[in-house]
């Protein structure tokens, strides 16, 4: 592994912290970031420590078996799943875990993340994977990735947040950021109406140019996958009545000579108005 300028990746480190926490990815001290600076040295963010205000002294030094080797303040918990990916691809240099709140929701909501919808997202994510749940911070946590490595770059961690890799602390938090943004515009277009999938030749343009990109990581190319994934979600339904039309002439009999409703008259209307909306409920 070629040498690197340590000072220069604690700055990038803290940089990618104040970016995941302006974005709202994080809160208080959530979340970790890391960077491998050599075969059996990893630089990592502290714990206990807001990711929007870290500076590069208090950034870590770990080895491969998550001892701390330098750093005034203690490193990560969660340092274990950064190792564990570094483990499993030794051609990745990076990893940002955070909590971007609309891809989390997914999780919470026990959603896979929908594909053929965005080309975009198509071309440089795909599909990506939910991992089963455990406690943060000790090895059967980090071990929750393993089956998607080389499968994907990013992974949502169930009920907890996602974990992103890269070759670059940039490219981890371009794949984060290109999937909360696709989330967001998903549960967007559900509260619009329904969700519009790609028709399925189109998806297979959009893997036929990802192969000439090079990008060889989607699973649907790898493993003769599903092209579609959770296709059920964001269908949406026929949408009833909601009452927001203007109400249908009422079969009461009408006041005569325009003078006021009486009694009766005004407890029917009222009456039909309730049915209309009871309707539009149901």
């Amino acid at each position: 592994m070629t040498m690197v300028n340590e000072f220069r990746i604690k700055q990038e480190i803290c940089e990618t912290g104040r970016k995941v926490y302006e974005r709202g990815f994080v809160a208080a001290n959530d979340g970790n970031i890391s960077y491998r600076i050599g075969d059996n040295q990893v630089l990592c963010s502290p714990t206990l420590v807001s990711k929007g205000f870290m500076k590069p002294d208090d950034i870590c030094l770990v080895d491969m078996t998550g001892r701390q080797l330098a750093g005034r303040r203690k490193r990560t918990s969660e340092v274990l799943l950064h190792l564990e990916i570094y483990k499993r691809a030794p051609e990745i240099r990076a990893v940002v875990h955070c909590h971007p709140p609309h891809a989390t929701a997914f999780s919470v909501a026990g959603e896979e993340i929908p594909t053929c919808v965005l080309p975009e997202f198509e071309v440089f994510l795909g599909p990506v994977p939910t991992a089963t749940y455990e406690t943060p911070g000790a090895q059967g946590f980090a071990d929750t990735v393993t089956p998607h490595i080389g499968r994907s770059k990013i992974v949502v961690l169930k009920n907890h947040g996602t974990v992103a890799w890269a070759d670059t602390l940039e490219r981890a938090l371009w794949w984060t950021e290109i999937l909360d943004a696709y989330c967001r515009i998903l549960l967007i277009a559900k509260q619009v109406g329904r969700v519009e999938r790609l028709p399925t030749p189109k998806v297979q343009e959009l893997l036929d140019l990802k192969n000439r990109f090079g990008i060889t990581d989607d699973p649907r190319s790898l493993h003769s996958a599903d092209l579609c994934v959770n296709t059920e979600w964001g269908r949406g339904f026929a949408q009833p009545d909601c009452g927001c039309s203007p109400p249908a002439p009422s079969s009461a009999p009408a006041a005569s000579g325009g003078a006021p409703a009486d009694g009766d008259e005004i407890e029917q209307m009222v009456q039909a108005i309730t049915d209309r909306i009871m309707a539009a409920l149901r």
